[in-house]
């Protein structure tokens, strides 16, 4: 199944897309049309998730019975409605490096840009990467990388994207996610899958120039991660019984329309199964909490030596979810 979180009349509902995808059905409605009162699990996708196989078990009841026709009043056009992110405001939101390309490629960049301020420049990045300062480190090698995002600035496809005043160089970032559905402690890596809830995308927008000199504190990104929408989710998520296996699909970029990168989630270095397994070492992990695969190799600008126009619209793709689409704008 699809699930979506969407905005009707100014309220958030949960809802589940149609086979077409042409219509979502509003699942508390038909719930109320079936059973004449509502069933709390449904208030919310968090919701849902945090009341694990049993409430799903019956959203998949509710929506076949609803499917059938016998609601018809719970089915709304897609078109008409707003979809947000799958959960607004997640519980809680890591992103990874799982692409070794990604990585080394987005460091190639950085050597080049670095370079490219000097009076010879091809003899200054030779420097560069002789030095050592811009190979992956080995720790990358040794266990996940992550860092703990900005769960307030999450939102939806369809959402302009304002450009922050301090930067000038903003980027994109083809990544896809999973929202944990069982909690857990400790979980061994050939369990993990058992805690996923399901699959969504994710676009990591990037203010590149303030993440590139914040991380040379050492620290993490702050700035060049955290402003208003900066994290985009969706359109949907699916569930892990539905996705098949997650490291066989495709994850497309085009901007303004113009494919500018294809790749795919088989050429994660580490899975999700590793990153649970090593984030969930003595920590408590949480029903509905986000975690982020990283870049795709090729996924980003940064990756291209192009930056985004104000304007440029950005659509990420992945096989068997679907497309988030969003527009970057500059207020100042």
């Amino acid at each position: 199944m699809k699930l979506v979180t969407f905005n009707a009349d100014g309220k958030y509902r949960l809802g589940v897309l149609t086979g077409d995808e042409n219509h979502v059905v509003d699942i508390q409605a038909a719930e109320v049309s079936f059973n004449r009162r509502p069933y709390q699990p449904f208030r919310s996708m968090l919701a849902l998730i945090e009341n694990g196989d049993e409430a799903l078990d019956k959203l998949r009841n509710t929506f076949g019975r609803a499917d059938q026709g016998q609601v018809p009043d719970a089915f709304m056009p897609l078109d008409q409605v707003a979809l947000m992110a799958p959960i607004p405001a997640p519980p809680q939101m890591r992103d990874c490096m799982c692409f070794e390309k990604h990585l080394q490629q987005a460091m190639d960049q950085a050597i080049l840009r670095q370079a490219a301020s000097s009076d010879d420049p091809v003899g200054a990045a030779e420097e560069l990467r002789a030095s050592g300062r811009f190979k992956i480190p080995q720790i990358w090698y040794d266990q996940p990388i992550y860092y703990k995002a900005n769960r307030f600035a999450v939102t939806g496809t369809g959402t302009d994207v304002v450009w922050p005043s301090y930067s000038h160089f903003m980027d994109y970032e083809m990544e896809f996610g999973i929202f944990i559905g069982k909690g857990g402690k400790d979980i061994p890596a050939e369990r993990a899958r058992e805690h996923i809830f399901g699959y969504t995308i994710f676009n990591d927008f990037s203010a590149r120039d303030a993440q590139m000199a914040e991380m040379a504190a050492q620290l993490g990104p702050a700035k060049g991660k955290d402003f208003d929408n900066a994290n985009v989710m969706g359109p949907c998520i699916v569930t892990a019984d539905e996705f098949g296996d997650p490291y066989d699909h495709e994850m497309i970029v085009r901007v303004n329309g113009v494919e500018m990168s294809r790749g795919s989630s088989s050429e994660m270095h580490w899975t999700f199964e590793d990153v649970i397994a090593h984030i969930s070492q003595g920590e408590t992990l949480h029903p509905g909490e986000f975690i982020g695969s990283g870049t795709v190799g090729d996924g980003c600008g940064l990756e291209h030596g192009r930056a985004l126009n104000a304007g440029d619209i950005v659509e990420l793709e992945v096989s068997g979810i679907g497309v988030i689409r969003n527009r970057v704008l500059r207020n100042d």
